[in-house]
């Protein structure tokens, strides 16, 4: 099994640093809202594994899709993590006050607080995107055998 979310989640995660370093060139990289394509791109990752995951065995159990789902969106969400801390602290500590100065609060706002909504984000949406994904996978209970384990 961790083939399959070894293989999208590093996936979705090195797409989602080249989408962030051309979304630089091109000087959009301080809007949030295009980061909204990250989730399209941890969507297409958990869905890609699942249905992969699916094809390759005889029995698709819901845990085992869960798993796949959870640790291929979390795997890329802690790589562009680590990359955005890198960026962050490393090449460009002024990108993350021009994004947190954007944000209405009124607090102390650091750089830290971006990484950290990064990673909250990251995994609420893996959390959401496979529980959806995994409504449209998994094997009905309508057939002779489902209807063994119904009262």
């Amino acid at each position: 099994m961790s083939k399959y979310y070894f293989k999208y989640g590093i996936g979705a995660g090195v797409i989602m640093i080249l989408y962030f370093l051309l979304s630089k060139v091109l000087g959009l990289h301080e809007y949030p809202v295009f980061s909204a394509l990250n989730g399209v791109i941890i969507g297409g990752a958990i869905f890609l594994a699942l249905k992969t995951y699916k094809k390759s065995t005889s029995k698709f159990e819901y845990q085992d899709g869960f798993q796949i789902g959870l640790f291929t969106g979390g795997l890329a969400t802690i790589i562009i993590s680590a990359f955005m801390a890198f960026y962050i602290f490393q090449l460009d500590s002024e990108f993350a006050q021009a994004v947190v100065d954007s944000w209405p609060i009124n607090f102390n706002k650091g750089s830290l607080i971006l990484v950290i909504s990064l990673v909250i984000m990251g995994f609420s949406t893996s959390l959401v995107l496979t529980l959806s994904f995994m409504q449209l996978l998994k094997e009905s209970w309508n057939t002779p055998e489902g209807k063994r384990h119904q009262l």
